[in-house]
């Protein structure tokens, strides 16, 4: 189980080298990536290299180094990464040969648990030259042994990620060894190579590391990208199915309440409008006679029953005179057909709303599926993603059984010992006791080094795993690109339904809205009639006259009642002595009056 995670700071944490870019202060830059780049190859070590940079800094004023420091960049992932790893009860340490005035800031901008570096001598606000610190003359693996130790934890609970050669004794000695971006030399001793300068990348196989340990089957790069997401959007597409059923059968129920509305109306108003046709033709049959109403009573009563059937009750009141009452008639005529006009119109809205509403709600559900497809899709891959980073883990795990059981990496440590020696040797001015046990040392180490032999069937199976985890690592790299794909392409359909089912809720309301603005006027609609009802039996009869959509009243009509009343006003005329023409007698006998 992973404890720590022991991070280098130059060119790990923070994208560059310090003491490089504190070397820009002096105009020696150059000078000191050149030192830098030979202790990073391990040509020289890492204590003469330290010393001999800081050296070329003397003079440097501290309070220029503190501003070098602070606007040092971190690396990429850097932030997300310690997050991570700390949400995760992973404790976080720097151990670096880099320096405190640099690791200070970043250990308070990452909320890093502890640094381990080295210190500049400063006199009067100026470098002096010289460096102290754990990390001058003492290894990484020293001071990581004392942390681990002090910690309560093995060396086996242990990640450590590194770049340069005075890396490899953490790394080759931690339970999982990482080089992020780092030299051939490290890379060859390293449990996983990362190549890329994003430190998500690293997370990505620390996180794969613990989840392995646990016997977890949770995907890595969901994890890294927010670990809820997967199961916050299954809960929302559990919702959304049951929203859009639920919905659906909601909407079912109010299309056939609807549709019955919209028959009983339909009826309601063809019963209505065949009365008001029948009424027409009788007032068209009959004669009118003024002497005939009182006769006539009971019959348009009985014929009115069926007239009032489903109307409401009327309380209109009438004109004084027959003439006014006319005129009432021929107002509400035209009052009834512009109302009629009006409830078709919002029947028209209703309809084509409900039209509206129900292509986007199959819409809506072709958005649902497709976004149900990418997902399964999606985790269809994921399952394919662990299969391959079980191979890929296995196969790692047996090369490193492997260089272990072949001697591959005491010959490498040995190696490195020899050239720390020669180097020291070569570039130091010793007495000459120390530099004969120096080459005693090494003459001893190339001894050890000629007994070493490596066993070729045992390195030839190793050569052919780490092919093998080669290959499934791209496998991992493309098929998680593939599921990333996928998954956005299942929240774009998913932000697609959102905005449908917004559209399909406003059509929804709009339908709703015009429906009741067409009941309401089939309501205003009976109650004109029942009006118009009350003008006919005035009119003496309870048939009234047939309605035109063009509200013109019958021109016949209109001619055949001014007659009548003229023929009237004769015979009144004639019982009172009045002298009447020929033409006045014949209108008196088509009339039948007198």
């Amino acid at each position: 189980m992973i404890k720590l995670v022991v991070f280098d700071l130059d060119n790990v944490i923070i994208d560059g080298e310090a003491i490089d870019e504190i070397g820009k202060l002096a105009n020696v830059e150059e000078d000191i990536a050149a030192i830098t780049e030979k202790a990073m190859q391990g040509e020289i070590d890492f204590e003469t290299s330290i010393k001999d940079r800081v050296q070329l800094l003397e003079g440097t004023s501290i309070e220029d180094v503190e501003k070098v420091a602070e606007e040092l960049p971190l690396m990429p992932g850097a932030c997300k990464t310690i997050k991570c790893l700390k949400d995760k009860d992973v404790d976080v340490a720097i151990i670096s040969g880099s320096f405190d005035v640099v690791a200070d800031k970043v250990k308070d901008k990452l909320g890093v648990d502890t640094v381990y570096t080295n210190s500049f001598t400063v006199e009067d606000g100026k470098l002096t030259g010289e460096v102290t610190g754990p990390l001058v003359s003492g290894s990484k693996l020293d001071v990581l042994k004392d942390h681990v130790e002090k910690a309560g934890i093995t060396l086996d609970e242990v990640v450590a990620v590194g770049d340069g050669a005075n890396d490899i004794s953490m790394i080759e000695s931690a339970g999982c060894g990482i080089a992020f971006n780092a030299k051939d030399s490290v890379k060859e001793i390293a449990d996983v190579v990362v190549e890329e300068k994003d430190l998500c990348k690293v997370l990505c196989e620390i996180l794969n590391q613990l989840t392995t340990d646990d016997a977890e089957t949770e995907t890595v790069e969901e994890e890294v990208a927010e670990e809820a997401e997967a199961v916050a959007v299954e809960e929302v597409e559990t919702v959304e199915e049951e929203a859009v059923e639920e919905e659906s059968e909601a909407e079912e129920e109010v299309a056939e309440e609807t549709e019955a509305v919209e028959e009983e109306a339909v009826e309601e108003e063809s019963e209505a409008e065949e009365e008001v046709a029948e009424e027409t033709e009788a007032v068209e049959e009959e004669a009118v006679e003024e002497e005939a109403k009182e006769a006539e009573e009971e019959k348009p009563k009985a014929k009115s029953k069926k007239a009032d059937k489903g109307l409401p009750e009327s309380n209109f009141v009438l004109a004084d005179t027959m003439e006014g009452v006319r005129k009432q008639k021929d107002e509400k005529e035209a009052e009834i057909s512009k109302v009629a006009e009006e409830r078709e119109e919002f029947n028209k809205i209703a309809k084509e709303q409900r039209k509206i509403r129900d292509e986007l709600n199959a819409s809506l559900k072709e958005n649902l599926n497709k976004a149900i497809e990418y997902r399964n899709e999606r985790n269809e891959i994921n399952k394919k993603v662990e299969e391959a980073k079980k191979a890929r883990n296995e196969a790692n795990n047996k090369i490193k059984s492997l260089e272990w059981s072949s001697g591959k990496r005491d010959k490498i440590k040995i190696e490195n010992e020899i050239k720390k020696i020669d180097k020291i040797i070569e570039t130091r001015v010793l007495d000459i006791k120390k530099e004969n046990q120096l080459v005693k040392n090494a003459n001893d180490l190339r001894k050890q080094l000629m007994e070493i032999h490596e066993d070729e069937t045992v390195k030839s199976e190793a050569q052919e795993l780490k092919k093998v985890s080669e290959e499934e690592h791209e496998k991992v790299i493309e098929l998680s690109e593939q599921a990333q794909a996928a998954h956005e392409e299942m929240l774009t359909y998913f932000r697609k339904t959102d905005d449908i089912r917004t559209a399909a809720d406003e059509a929804h309301k709009k339908f709703i809205e015009a429906r009741k603005n067409a009941s309401a006027k089939h309501e205003e609609f009976k109650a004109i009639l029942s009006d118009i009802h009350v003008i006919n039996k005035k009119l003496g009869s309870n048939k009234p006259k047939k309605r035109k959509s063009d509200n013109k009243s019958s021109g016949g009509s209109n001619k055949n009642r001014e007659e009548k009343e003229r023929a009237e006003e004769i015979f009144a005329k004639f019982k009172q002595g009045g002298k009447v023409s020929t033409e006045e007698i014949l209108l008196l006998q088509k009339y039948n009056i007198g």
